[in-house]
């Protein structure tokens, strides 16, 4: 099983977050925050990496019922999704797949929780 899905589309890093944001809000996510690792790689390694974004995206409702399905469900979230630059106006758009990051708690509840978000999840990737 993969544990993400993604898809490739057209575009810079920053109109493809636009779209992406937009995505997860048609979806009921909002972003909570902004990993910039090319930036931060640069910053503590000195390295230089192609851009490479994390968003950690939440949806409060299902964020609320993993929690009182699970007390320690917070080590897993938020849900997140990546934007990577694999090559000039070529934008990869990764999201995590919950169900198979789930597989690793035992708790039905949660399986039923994670088979929803991951539909979500997929819609906002395909609508890109």
């Amino acid at each position: 099983m993969s544990y993400y899905f993604s898809k490739t589309i057209n575009g810079t890093l920053e109109s493809a977050k636009e779209k992406v944001t937009a995505s997860l809000m048609e979806e009921g996510f909002g972003v909570l925050t902004e990993i910039d690792m090319k930036a931060t790689l640069k910053k503590k390694l000195d390295v230089d990496l192609k851009p490479y974004l994390i968003l950690g995206a939440c949806n409060p409702g299902f964020a609320h019922q993993a929690l009182q399905a699970e007390q320690n469900i917070g080590t897993m979230l938020p849900c997140n999704v990546i934007l990577k630059e694999n090559e000039p106006g070529k934008i990869e758009v990764a999201a995590v797949d919950p169900v198979a990051s789930m597989q690793a708690i035992e708790n039905k509840k949660l399986a039923h929780l994670a088979t929803e978000v991951r539909s979500k999840l997929q819609k906002v990737i395909e609508k890109l």
